[in-house]
């Protein structure tokens, strides 16, 4: 059985499912589908023709199957669109007319940096590590799925590309070492995607350690 209740300005989609009413999505979730697209539609994955758009989509998908809700979902789409917006700059104030202060506090939580001058990787790595700490249940969640879709991402390229990969990537960074520190992060949090991000990491490390040359 399929209803329509209004919350609010906005109409839920619900199910009768298991005697319990599950809502689907308000048209909030639509609006932030089409704001993430235009704010990154020039954006391709590093070292890929894959539209970037595709990890906004993914990520939000992750927070969705661990169980998360609407505005957690929403700042899925949008975690990046603070610090890596092709189009135009997306303020903080935008993200709080457009889709209220919960979703733009998850998407400032999931940036390392809103500086058009960023400081150097390896600082904004240690910094995003320690603020998880401080960081809502929502925010890690979201935090989680994005770096768990990068890492899934990262390791099924290894298997393409081998070392090559790295090349991708800040010369100045350590991407393993940033990853594994996620994931023990996570862990300690209690993040819900944690184990898995751990998994996936752990089976990185594997490759790379068999693929490194010894004396």
């Amino acid at each position: 059985m399929i209803l329509r209740i209004q919350w609010g300005q906005n109409w839920l989609n619900t199910v009768l499912c298991n005697n319990r009413y599950m809502y689907f999505f308000t048209e909030r979730y639509d609006r932030a589908l089409v704001f993430a697209r235009r704010r990154h539609q020039k954006q391709l994955r590093k070292g890929t023709g894959i539209p970037y758009f595709a990890h906004l989509m993914a990520t939000s998908s992750l927070v969705l199957e661990a169980g998360g809700n609407e505005d957690q979902a929403i700042a899925g789409l949008l975690h990046d669109a603070l610090e890596d917006s092709d189009v135009t700059a997306v303020t903080y104030d935008e993200l709080v007319t457009e889709f209220g202060p919960t979703v733009a506090n998850i998407v400032r939580d999931c940036s390392d940096s809103e500086e058009a001058d960023k400081p150097p990787w390896r600082e904004r790595k240690e910094a995003y590590l320690a603020a998880l700490a401080h960081h809502s249940p929502d925010s890690v969640l979201v935090s989680n799925a994005d770096k768990l879709h990068n890492a899934r991402s990262i390791l099924s390229d290894y298997y393409r590309h081998g070392e090559e990969l790295w090349s991708r990537f800040n010369q100045d960074g350590d991407p393993l070492w940033y990853y594994r520190s996620l994931a023990d992060k996570y862990s300690e949090l209690g993040s819900p995607l944690a184990d898995e991000l751990g998994r996936v990491v752990a089976e990185l490390e594997e490759l790379v350690q068999a693929n490194t040359p010894t004396d």
